[in-house]
């Protein structure tokens, strides 16, 4: 299991590269779109909070196959979060 350390420091580095691929759409998106993109941006900000919330609050301290699949669920989100923001910023290229 990784530590607790380096599976927040995994949350706020791809929390961090959602925000600036954010910027990124927002400075090529249509007018209409802008908005859109700044929800995307508040919704990255409470991913992050509530995936570090979580980290820093396990539940079943005692049982060590608990702590295990807390953290593994916790990461399997961080992944799955992350691809259904991208695939909405993907939605707001000018291409698409």
């Amino acid at each position: 299991m990784a530590k607790i350390k380096d599976i927040k420091k995994d949350i706020s580095y791809l929390t961090e590269q959602l925000l600036l691929d954010s910027l990124e759409v927002s400075e090529v998106a249509d007018e209409s779109n802008k908005q859109k993109v700044l929800d995307i941006i508040i919704e990255i900000a409470s991913f992050h909070n509530e995936l570090i919330g979580r980290v820093n609050h396990p539940d079943g301290k005692d049982n060590p196959k608990l702590i295990k699949a807390y953290y593994s669920k916790i990461i399997t989100d961080l992944l799955e979060g992350s691809d259904k923001i991208y695939e909405k910023l993907n939605k707001l290229m000018p291409d698409n």
